[in-house]
C-alpha cells in the first residue's frame, strides 16, 4: 500500500490556515487522488435530487464538485481555509453559477445543507477537534440531512492524515446520527483498498447535540470519571471528551441544565464546565 501523507509534522506545528496554505503553495498534496474518489462517485450517481443543497468542507482540489456539476447538480458550496487553493478554485469554477466557493473556517460556517460530503477532511483535522466536528456537522444539516463519504480505517505513522477505526467512529457518532452505512468501501482506489470506510450518517432530529468547554482534568482516568458521571444523568445518550480534555460532546434527549452538569462535577473544585457563548441553534 502506498503511504498516504502530506508532510511530516510535529506536535508543535499548528494545522491552521498558514500550514495548509503552505502545502498548496509547495504543491505538497500527497493525499490528492487527482480524480473523484470511486466510492463517492458511485454514491453521487445514485442521488436523484439535483437541487439539493450540498456542502464539501475542506474541499481541496474538489474533484467531487466537478463531478457534481457534470451530473447537473445546481446548489453546491465548497469551503477551504487555504487562500492559495481558494483562489485557484475561484478561477477554475468562474463560469459556474451552481457553485459557491467560501474561504473560511469550517467551524465558523453558517448554513443548512441536505448533504455534506466527507472526503479527507475529517482525517486532516487534529484529533482534538473530532467532537467539535460532530457537533458542527449536526448543526449544519437540514432535518434528516446526510453526512456521506469516506473515513480512513487505518493508522498513520506520519500525520496528517490522522486515522481511526470503525469502533472509534461508532462511539463518536452514535446517537447524534443514524448509521445508514458504515462499511469497508468496496471500490476504493488500489492504494486505499480495505483502508476506507464508506459512511452515510443521517442526522438524528430527536436529540440535542451540544458541545461544552471543560477545564480541570489532565488524564484519561479523570476523563472516564467525568464522562461516567454525565452518563448517570437521565436522558443522556452519549458523552465523549476530546483528546486534550478541553471539550465535551453530549447527546441528550432534551437540554440538560448547565447547573445540573456543574453539580455532577462539583466533587472536584478544579472541574469547570461551560457552554460556549456562540453556539448557534
Amino acid at each position: 500500500m502506498l503511504e498516504e501523507k502530506c508532510c511530516t509534522v510535529t506536535c508543535g506545528i499548528p494545522l491552521n490556515k498558514t500550514y495548509w496554505d503552505n502545502q498548496y503553495q509547495a504543491h505538497n498534496i500527497g493525499w490528492d487522488l487527482g480524480e473523484v474518489s470511486p466510492p463517492i462517485k458511485s454514491y453521487i450517481d445514485k442521488l436523484q435530487d439535483k437541487g439539493m443543497a450540498i456542502l464539501i468542507p475542506g474541499c481541496g482540489n474538489c474533484y467531487e464538485a466537478e463531478y457534481l456539476l457534470q451530473q447537473g447538480f445546481t446548489n453546491i458550496t465548497i469551503i477551504d481555509i487555504a487562500p492559495t487553493l481558494v483562489n485557484t478554485l475561484k478561477n477554475k469554477f468562474k463560469n459556474s453559477a451552481a457553485i459557491s466557493i467560501v474561504l473560511g473556517n469550517f467551524f465558523e460556517h453558517l448554513g443548512k445543507y441536505d448533504l455534506i460530503i466527507e472526503q479527507t477532511f475529517f482525517c486532516a483535522l487534529p484529533p482534538n477537534l473530532r467532537q467539535k466536528y460532530i457537533w458542527k456537522m449536526h448543526q449544519l444539516l437540514t432535518e434528516d440531512g446526510l453526512l456521506a463519504g469516506l473515513l480512513f480505517n487505518r493508522k498513520f505513522e506520519i500525520s496528517p492524515p490522522f486515522g481511526g477505526n470503525q469502533t472509534q467512529y461508532e462511539k463518536l457518532f452514535q446517537k447524534a446520527f443514524v448509521f445508514n452505512s458504515l462499511n469497508i468501501a468496496s471500490n476504493s482506489v488500489p492504494s486505499r483498498a480495505n483502508a476506507e470506510l464508506f459512511i452515510e450518517f443521517q442526522k438524528n432530529n430527536f436529540v440535542q447535540v451540544n458541545l461544552y468547554h471543560f477545564k480541570g482534568i489532565t488524564c484519561i482516568g479523570c476523563m472516564n470519571t467525568v464522562t461516567n458521571k454525565f452518563f448517570e444523568i437521565d436522558g443522556v445518550m452519549n458523552v465523549s471528551m476530546n483528546t486534550d480534555f478541553s471539550e465535551i460532546l453530549m447527546v441528550t434527549k432534551k437540554e440538560i441544565p448547565l447547573k445540573k452538569l456543574r453539580e455532577m462535577v462539583s466533587y472536584d473544585e478544579k472541574c469547570k464546565i461551560n457552554k460556549p457563548k456562540k453556539q448557534e441553534r
